[in-house]
């Protein structure tokens, strides 16, 4: 597939970390992904497959590339998160109504206004839920929450076709979520650079060690400075959550400056215990858009924690 000049890629005469590939393959049948992913996900993927057929009716790739010839390059989500020695842990501040597991977590939620909280409560970046059926996002809502503070934007969804990464970077995101759990080694290969042609960051999520170990080897791939790699705390299969599962999967990975801890986050000890296990990055949600104030809760969480 040919990538527009005007898209703002990454350029391999520059950033010697780049694989300069532009073919993209389609992404793997839906019999393909059923082997690899827990039951849990296959009725939400099945729904995305179709939903996405639906929506490339609405915006064929082509509408999308002549979007992103005009816009202004991504911002950098990688470099907003990943630590220094300045502060030892920043967070992914998360933006979602509800979930499959919690039910409806915030009643009145408006997506800018948290966005703002969040900002001035010291986040580093937003993260996003898309997938209106399950979690009442819309991709609208990127572009309005970019437009109402300076931070990079994750995009996440369900992403199981390339032209959903397009489409997401035609909505003003700044990074995108591949699940492991979801995905061929192919797709995670092929997406990831698509993405970081768009330049775009990668934050490549895994729940087990499977997995782990199956994508170990990609993360940094095409480019070392747009990939993040996440452990997903939360069972995809039980939907229970763990911190503790961290520190397990941890002591697996050699570059933990890339590591986000997804879920199960709720108090400023939490992150101390993150931090004592070197993992600097973390995305929080649920307990933040539990509180009254999600900017207050998020002050709080950044807190130094106590005794």
């Amino acid at each position: 597939m040919e990538i527009p000049a005007q898209a703002h890629m990454i350029d391999a005469g520059t950033n010697s970390g780049f694989v300069a590939v532009s073919c993209v393959a389609m992404s793997a049948p839906l019999h393909r992904l059923a082997e690899i992913m827990p039951n849990a996900l296959q009725k939400i993927i099945e729904r995305k497959f179709v939903e996405v057929q639906e929506r490339k009716q609405h915006s064929p790739l082509e509408l999308l590339q002549e979007k992103i010839r005009s816009m202004p390059r991504p911002r950098n989500f990688f470099r907003a998160v990943v630590r220094d020695n300045a502060e030892p842990t920043r967070v992914i501040a998360e933006i979602k109504k509800k979930s499959p597991s919690a039910g409806l977590i915030r009643n009145d939620f408006d997506p800018v206004d948290i966005a703002q909280r969040y900002h001035q409560a010291g986040a580093s970046a937003i993260s996003c839920l898309t997938d209106q059926v399950d979690f009442g996002g819309q991709l609208d809502f990127i572009e309005l929450i970019r437009a109402a503070v300076p931070l990079p934007v994750l995009r996440k969804d369900f992403i199981v076709d390339s032209w959903q990464i397009w489409e997401s970077r035609a909505a003003g995101a700044d990074a995108i979520l591949l699940i492991a759990e979801c995905l061929t080694e192919q797709d995670i290969v092929d997406f990831q650079i698509l993405a970081v042609e768009l330049g775009m960051t990668i934050l490549l999520e895994v729940h087990d060690v499977e997995n782990l170990y199956r994508v170990q080897n990609h993360v940094g791939f095409p480019h070392i400075g747009y990939s993040l790699l996440g452990i997903n705390n939360r069972n995809l299969k039980t939907m229970t959550t763990d911190l503790a599962h961290t520190f397990r999967m941890v002591d697996l990975i050699d570059d933990r400056r890339v590591v986000v801890s997804e879920s199960g986050i709720r108090t400023a000890h939490d992150i101390h215990r993150l931090q004592m296990h070197d993992v600097g990055i973390v995305l929080v949600g649920e307990h933040l858009l539990r509180q009254p104030d999600p900017g207050q809760a998020l002050r709080e969480l950044r807190a130094p924690a106590t005794a």
